[in-house]
């Protein structure tokens, strides 16, 4: 099945030979020597077809000024793939080093993307959200290259999507480097007698589409802190790492020692010991992407409305919401006399339109017992 998808991603492809000509110069390599001033000419052309300029030049200055450019050639490529022309000019709006790109280039990155996507609908609904994703690297065999590298290493094409359209700065990488950051995962579950490196690589892309962009430092670091500190067993680190724990191996080293010591301080500042603090980050260690002064604010809300610090550290995820939310939630919840002691505070961790719901069934049963008194 792999080497099938492989196959088929290498496929050929057809080239733009189809698209009409364009009224202006399509070139694949901008100037070397870009003039002092705007140019007049591509600043009419992409006023016509309804570019927000001063957002363009907000964004990639540099652009305006080029002699060579393909606005015409990229309008047209985009429409034959079902783009309108509302799409056109918001994409070149928020990428103009768009209109950089040749016929060839745009053919070539299309297959590539095509072979990863379903539709042609699909890829234009993704560059109309975010165009950088799409145009922000001009190596296609680079791309090419490392698609091929995650196939092998057992990506799947779900994960490939979200690292195309949430993370594209690993495919600017080289294969090289983004084959050092695989054997460095591997390394770290062999280091905790971990017995499948691959399959905990591939775990910890799938938990942190960022990894890719992050220096093995930065990630060893936050590894060596954590494992240190909470003082894990090689099964606890396992554990975390593949979890929720993945998400925070990208977060700088300084905010992640900061936020740790922060919290380990307030716990202890309300009755708690180092085993409730290690309970808290196996259980929820997303806790540690809130600064401080923030994590501070809602747990003295918490703790005033109620909340006994046992139950946050069982139910940690309740300190993911706005502290406008908590606040309000525990309003109503305390208005109609709930026992978070007795009930505990799942409540507090649920959408918004659950939490209506929950309201309003208590509510119903409050007028009940009133009516029957």
């Amino acid at each position: 099945m792999l080497q099938r998808q492989i196959l088929l991603f290498l496929r050929p492809v057809s080239r733009c030979s189809s698209l009409p000509v364009t009224s202006r110069p399509c070139s694949s390599k901008p100037s070397d020597h870009d003039p002092p001033v705007e140019n007049e000419s591509l600043l009419e052309n992409l006023s016509i077809m309804g570019v927000d300029l001063p957002s363009a030049r907000r964004r990639q200055p540099g652009v305006l000024r080029k002699l060579l450019t393909n606005e015409q050639g990229l309008a047209h490529f985009l429409k034959s793939k079902g783009a309108d022309q509302e799409t056109v000019a918001s994409i070149i709006s928020r990428f103009p080093r768009s209109i950089t790109r040749s016929c060839e280039h745009l053919e070539e990155r299309w297959r590539l993307w095509r072979n990863v996507f379903k539709s042609d609908r699909e890829v234009v609904g993704i560059l109309s959200r975010s165009p950088e994703s799409f145009f922000r690297s001009s190596d296609n065999k680079n791309l090419e290259k490392n698609i091929s590298f995650l196939m092998t290493l057992g990506i799947t094409t779900k994960d490939l999507h979200r690292l195309l359209t949430t993370a594209p700065r690993t495919f600017s990488n080289s294969v090289e480097l983004n084959r050092n950051m695989v054997e460095f995962l591997k390394s770290v579950c062999l280091s905790f007698d971990g017995k499948d490196p691959e399959r905990f690589a591939r775990t910890v892309i799938s938990r942190n589409l960022y990894v890719f962009i992050r220096s093995t430092n930065r990630i060893r670091a936050n590894v060596e802190f954590l494992s240190r500190s909470l003082r894990l067993s090689n099964a606890e680190a396992l554990v975390l790492f593949q979890t929720h724990g993945a998400q925070i191996l990208d977060l700088s080293h300084e905010s992640l020692k900061k936020n740790f010591e922060s919290l380990r301080m307030k716990l202890q500042s309300l009755g708690c010991d180092d085993a409730d603090f290690k309970r808290m980050i196996l259980n929820y260690s997303l806790v540690l992407f809130v600064s401080s002064e923030r994590l501070n604010e809602k747990l003295d809300c918490l703790m005033d409305g109620g909340i006994h610090v046992k139950q946050v550290i069982q139910k940690p995820k309740v300190l993911d919401f706005s502290i406008d939310s908590i606040r309000q939630r525990l309003h109503d919840l305390n208005r109609l006399g709930y026992d978070f002691q007795k009930n505990g505070i799942a409540v507090l961790d649920t959408s918004k339109k659950r939490f209506l719901a929950k309201l309003e069934r208590l509510s119903s049963a409050e007028n009940e017992d009133t009516r029957s008194v």
